[in-house]
């Protein structure tokens, strides 16, 4: 069975979740993995059936199923330290208050448990997102970090993480970390001891993105499989290249990665992406 192609919507917030329906149908995508920002998902209503139902209904308007969500920018918040202007820039007022960095990480931690409930009521069964980290400020080494200071790191991801994860199992949801700068897992040996900081939960798992190999050292993973699974906790990203995944992920394109923000309009990104699919097999 060939693999299902989806596209990742959380480049393209600016535009409104019809709109990227559309798009993403006309183009021949299979589906959509969702970001839970813009106007795209909101996990603070997964028990509004009527809005459920038009999430879906969407979607199937436009020939699209979804397999994730994401929520990379709440989870950002829910361990990092300093918690700052850079987050007061991506965050919602809601999730944001009034700037205590306590509060926000609480309340960002509230989304992420909100967020496995929207999973289950739309019959996904991964959720892809950022952890944030109290220890990535002491990446560069000098003046040096003790051992005892980055366990205390690994601890505080654990304290923060655990009662999320307890939401996720209820919900029969996985989570995946996408191992990048400024996360609790950035390479083999910080994804090994995220791991074993939560004694191995089948509930968390990683979100592998093989742009990230050549800045981030990431070339210990073992790849075994190209399988698509939904009920993995591994997802692999595939940018236009073949390449082959952790056992048993699933793969995702993610092209026209610069926001709107950043450079070109969304629309003008989109535009280009038009008639270059790639099946990544």
């Amino acid at each position: 069975m060939t693999r299902p192609i989806t596209l990742f919507t959380g480049q393209w917030a600016d535009l409104p979740f019809e709109e990227v329906c559309r798009l993403a149908g006309e183009w021949g995508y299979d589906g959509l993995e969702i970001a839970c920002w813009g106007d795209h998902l909101d996990p603070n209503r997964w028990d509004d059936d009527a809005y459920i139902k038009d999430r879906l209904d969407i979607l199937e308007r436009h020939g699209l199923t979804v397999w994730t969500i994401s929520n990379h920018l709440k989870g950002q918040a829910v361990c990092d330290d300093p918690i700052d202007q850079r987050h007061r820039d991506i965050l919602p007022d809601g999730v944001w208050g009034d700037g205590d960095p306590e509060g926000v990480r609480r309340r960002a931690a509230e989304e992420l448990k909100n967020t496995a409930r929207l999973a289950a009521r739309l019959g996904v069964k991964t959720v892809t997102g950022f952890t944030g980290s109290s220890i990535w400020k002491y990446v560069a080494m000098f003046p040096p970090a003790s051992d005892e200071m980055i366990a205390a790191g690994y601890r505080d991801f654990a304290d923060r993480w655990n009662p999320i994860l307890d939401v996720f199992e209820e919900e029969g949801v996985r989570f995946a970390l996408e191992p990048h700068p400024s996360e609790i897992a950035y390479d083999y040996w910080t994804a090994k001891a995220t791991l074993d900081a939560i004694g191995h939960r089948k509930s968390f798992g990683f979100n592998f993105d093989p742009s990230h190999f050549m800045w981030q050292s990431s070339t210990r993973w073992r790849s075994s499989s190209t399988s698509r699974t939904t009920s993995s906790t591994c997802t692999s990203r595939n940018r236009s290249r073949t390449s082959t995944a952790a056992t048993a992920c699933s793969a995702r394109t993610y092209r026209g990665r610069t926001p709107a923000a950043a450079g070109p309009s969304s629309r003008r990104v989109m535009a280009r992406c038009r008639g270059s699919r790639s099946s990544a097999r």
